[in-house]
C-alpha cells in the first residue's frame, strides 16, 4: 500500500490522532505527513475540522479511488477490509 493509504488508515483507527503520532504510526516524517494530508484533502478525501486548538480530519468514505483497477470501490470499502483485521 502506498503511504497515501497508510495515513488513511492511520486517521481511521485514531481518528483524533496528531501528525506527530500518525508519523510515527505510519514510518514516515511528520512533513511528509502534512504532504500527505494536504494532497488527500485537495483530492477531497479528507476534510479538515477545528477542535480547539487541534485539527481533526473527516474521511470521506463514500469517495471512489482514483485508479481505474480501483475505481469500482470507495475509500470505506477499503479501509473497512483493511481494518476488520485489527
Amino acid at each position: 500500500m502506498s503511504n497515501h493509504t497508510h495515513v488513511l488508515v492511520a486517521l481511521a483507527s485514531v481518528p483524533g490522532a496528531t501528525l506527530r503520532e500518525v508519523a510515527a504510526k505510519v514510518g514516515i516524517t511528520e512533513r511528509a505527513v502534512q504532504r500527505i494530508v494536504a494532497e488527500l484533502e485537495g483530492a477531497g478525501a479528507l476534510v479538515r475540522e477545528r477542535e480547539g486548538r487541534r485539527n481533526l480530519y473527516r474521511i470521506q468514505h463514500d469517495l471512489r479511488l482514483r485508479h481505474p483497477l480501483e475505481a469500482h470501490r470507495t475509500i470505506g470499502e477499503l479501509l473497512e477490509l483493511v481494518l476488520s483485521g485489527a
